[in-house]
C-alpha cells in the first residue's frame, strides 16, 4: 500500500471543505455563494485526476 502524497491530501481537504461549506450556505439560503464554492471545489477536484 502506497501512502498518498501531502499535495493529494491537501487537495482532498480543499474539496471536502468546499462541499461542507457549500452545503451549510445552501441550507441558510445563500445559494449564490454555495454555487461559487461548488465551482471552487470542482476546480480543486480536477487536480486529483
Amino acid at each position: 500500500m502506497t501512502r498518498p502524497s501531502l499535495a493529494r491530501i491537501a487537495w482532498w481537504t480543499t474539496v471536502a471543505t468546499c462541499l461542507v461549506a457549500a452545503g451549510l450556505l445552501a441550507l441558510n439560503g445563500y445559494y449564490g455563494y454555495a454555487g461559487v464554492l461548488l465551482a471552487v471545489g470542482a476546480a480543486a477536484a480536477v487536480n486529483l485526476f
